[in-house]
């Protein structure tokens, strides 16, 4: 399994003293943020999309690329490619780009975003929200992997002998999850190309989760793409630690309190036990994080959301400190026990460059 942090690259005013990062400074934060993660033997580092306050990720590939450039081992990722609003030409061209310069560290989730107005900000409507993801995403998949394109769709200008340069390191695309809160529209999606699914885990109970992965396992089956065991599933989650669960509630509590995403809405208490928050010790969150499994199934990523909130960035690294030395550990251990072997392991860029060249040579 692969380990790591999502981020979402909120500004926001810590509420125990009232001060604001500047965006400067919240952007190198995110920096040192994906370093820390590395360096405490993580694996993946995520980033959001998002074009308004209070929010500073509008251009992943900047910012993927400088971090790529000061880090050795960890898969740059996107926790959100809109690509709604995004040109599929786009797209493929910086994210192949972005595979180059990382030497193949690099996946995209695909997602539609969670703000209304962005859409008209790019020219679109948010009613075709769905149809865009589908239109789009066929699109960029034959970028990929056709060198010469002619194609004509509803939403952009029809393309003719087109080639999306460079093309992806060693004939082989980014890896390619697509997320969702709550479109089963996007599950299929997923299902359909043999994608990975990913499932946001943040804000729902585990029921509405369980639904929507066995339906994209499901239909994962159905395409031929392997059995529903073998679909590829990731989960968001979050989670703040300190030694003592005690001390992690009263700490946590006034960020919570005030979290632009879940603030003046259910207690903490209320949300921890209907949602996968978990704020309590590092055992605490070994626990509740190994129950996952019991709804949806042996799954090859987790992500974590820790630096949001307003929470300063002294108290992230150390909760990546926690979560490397403590949790994750465990987390790799138990996680392969009793798991069966026709499970594949997440992809890698090498694992998928492997699987072309045996595809070739059958």
């Amino acid at each position: 399994m692969q380990f790591g942090i999502f981020t979402v690259g909120d500004v926001t005013p810590d509420p125990t003293n009232g001060t604001t990062p500047s965006e400067h400074d919240r952007i190198k934060a995110m920096v040192r943020i994906a370093q820390k993660v590395e360096e405490v033997g993580l694996d993946v580092f995520a980033m959001g999309e998002h074009h308004n306050p209070p929010f500073v990720p509008s251009s992943p590939t900047t910012m993927l690329g400088y971090i790529a450039a000061r880090t050795e081992k960890i898969l740059l990722s996107t926790a959100t490619t809109l690509i709604t609003t995004n040109d599929p030409v786009k797209i493929a061209e910086d994210y192949a780009m972005l595979q180059h310069l990382a030497d193949g560290r690099v996946d995209l989730m695909m997602g539609r975003g969670n703000t209304g107005p962005v859409y008209p900000w790019f020219g679109q409507d948010i009613r075709n929200g769905i149809a865009l993801a589908i239109e789009n995403y066929s699109l960029l998949h034959k970028l990929w992997r056709e060198d010469v394109v002619d194609w004509k769709g509803r939403f952009r200008t029809p393309l003719q002998s087109f080639t999306a340069t460079p093309r992806p390191l060693d004939g082989v695309p980014p890896f390619v999850w697509h997320g969702s809160i709550r479109s089963p529209e996007i599950a299929e999606q997923a299902a359909f190309y043999g994608d990975g699914f990913f499932a946001n885990h943040i804000f729902w109970p585990k029921e509405h989760t369980q639904k929507m992965i066995a339906l994209y396992r499901e239909r994962y089956a159905h395409y031929g793409h392997g059995t529903a065991e073998q679909a590829i599933v990731g989960l968001g989650g979050q989670v703040f630690m300190r030694k003592n669960s005690q001390d992690a509630v009263r700490e946590f509590r006034p960020y919570f309190n005030e979290a632009p995403v879940y603030g003046h809405g259910p207690s903490m208490e209320d949300f921890t036990r209907e949602t996968p928050l978990t704020v309590g010790s590092p055992q605490q969150v070994i626990d509740r994080t190994l129950g996952f499994r019991d709804y949806v199934g042996d799954y090859q990523r987790q992500l974590f959301l820790m630096d949001h909130a307003g929470l300063p960035l002294k108290t992230v690294l150390e909760q990546l400190d926690l979560l490397g030395e403590e949790v994750v550990p465990v987390l790799r251990k138990e996680f392969e026990v009793n798991r069966p072997a026709d499970v594949p392991d997440a992809p890698t860029h090498e694992s998928l460059v492997a699987a072309a060249a045996a595809k070739v040579s059958a």
